[in-house]
C-alpha cells in the first residue's frame, strides 16, 4: 500500500485543528474542512495560536518550522474539494451518531477510491459507522488525546472488516506525524484512554451533582492526592463543555442526563464553553 502523504481533516474544533496542525508540522499536506467561512475563520485563529504553542513547548519548533506548518495547511468549506486527493480522511465532527453517519454517506460519494477513512470519535465504535462509509475495509478509528503535541498518543482501532494493510498504513501515518501509535486489536468503547478517563470524569460529575463538593475542591483533592497535574473539571474545560454535553446527553444513564442539563443551564447557555471560550469551570 502506498504511504499516506495527503491528509484531510473534517472539523476544525479544538481537537480537529490540533490533528491538522500536528500533521502539517510533520510535513504532511493537510486540508482542513469545516461547514462555513465563519468556522474557517475561527480555524485560522486556532492554527495561529497553535503555532505559538508549538514554538513555546515543542523541541525544535522554530519560527521557520511553524511557518512551514501553516503553509502546509489548506482550508475549505467545500467537502468535495476537501477530499479530492486525500489519502486519509480523519473525521472529527461533533459526537452525534446521525451527524457522523450523514458525513460518511457524503464522503462515500465524494472521496477517491484510494482514500482511507478514520473516525476520531471518543465514544462511538467504528462498527457504529462502517456501514455508512461505502468502504468498510478501508475504515477504522484513529483517536487522539487533547494537547496532541504533548499527550501524543494515537489509538488505532479497526473493525472485523478493516484490511490489515489499512491498519498498518494508519499506524505508520501516526508514527510519522510524531505520535505514539497505540494498536488496539479488539473494538472497545472508550479505547484504552477513555476507558480509564471517563469513569474519573463521571465520578467527579456525580460528586458535584450530589452536592458533596464543588469543582475546585474535587480537582484539588485529585491533584494533591495523586500527583496528577490536572483535576477532572480542568479536563472537562480542556475537552470542551459542548463535547461533554453532547456525550452526556446521548447517554441513557439518568446521571449523565442530569449532568448534561447542569452543563447547559450553568455554563453552555451562558457561553462558558471551557478553555476555548476563556471560561468554563475556571477562567482562562
Amino acid at each position: 500500500m502506498s504511504s499516506i502523504k495527503v491528509l484531510t481533516v473534517l472539523g476544525t474544533g479544538v481537537l480537529g485543528s490540533q490533528i491538522a496542525f500536528q500533521a502539517a508540522f510533520h510535513g504532511f499536506a493537510v486540508t482542513a474542512y469545516d461547514v462555513d467561512e465563519d468556522a474557517l475563520a475561527k480555524a485560522r485563529d486556532r492554527f495561529t495560536r497553535l503555532a505559538g504553542v508549538y514554538r513555546a513547548q515543542v523541541a525544535g519548533a522554530t519560527g521557520g518550522k511553524t511557518e512551514a506548518a501553516l503553509a502546509n495547511l489548506r482550508l475549505t468549506a467545500d467537502l468535495g474539494d476537501a477530499v479530492v486527493d486525500a489519502d486519509l480522511v480523519i473525521e472529527a465532527v461533533p459526537e452525534l451518531l446521525e451527524l457522523k453517519r450523514d458525513v460518511y454517506r457524503k464522503l462515500a460519494e465524494l472521496a477517491p477510491a484510494k482514500a482511507i477513512f478514520a473516525t476520531n470519535s471518543s465514544t462511538l465504535l467504528p462498527s457504529d459507522l462502517k456501514d455508512f462509509t461505502g468502504r468498510p475495509d478501508r475504515f477504522l478509528a484513529l483517536h487522539y488525546a487533547n494537547n496532541i503535541w504533548a499527550q501524543n498518543i494515537a489509538e488505532v482501532m479497526g473493525t472485523a472488516e478493516t484490511d490489515p494493510a489499512v491498519f498498518a498504513a494508519v499506524v505508520d501515518f501516526a508514527r510519522n506525524s510524531g505520535l505514539e501509535p497505540i494498536e488496539i486489536r479488539k473494538e472497545k468503547a472508550g479505547y484504552v484512554l477513555n476507558s480509564l478517563l471517563v469513569p474519573l470524569l463521571n465520578a467527579a460529575a456525580g460528586l458535584l451533582l450530589q452536592g458533596v463538593a464543588d469543582p475546585h475542591t474535587i480537582d484539588k483533592t485529585w491533584r494533591i492526592a495523586t500527583g496528577a497535574p490536572t483535576g477532572p473539571f480542568q479536563i472537562y474545560d480542556v475537552v470542551g463543555l459542548t463535547t461533554a454535553y453532547n456525550i452526556a446527553s446521548s447517554s441513557p444513564d439518568a446521571g449523565s442526563q442530569a449532568f448534561a442539563q447542569y452543563l447547559k443551564e450553568h455554563y453552555i447557555d451562558q457561553g462558558k464553553l471551557g478553555v476555548a471560550s476563556g471560561e468554563g469551570f475556571y477562567k482562562y
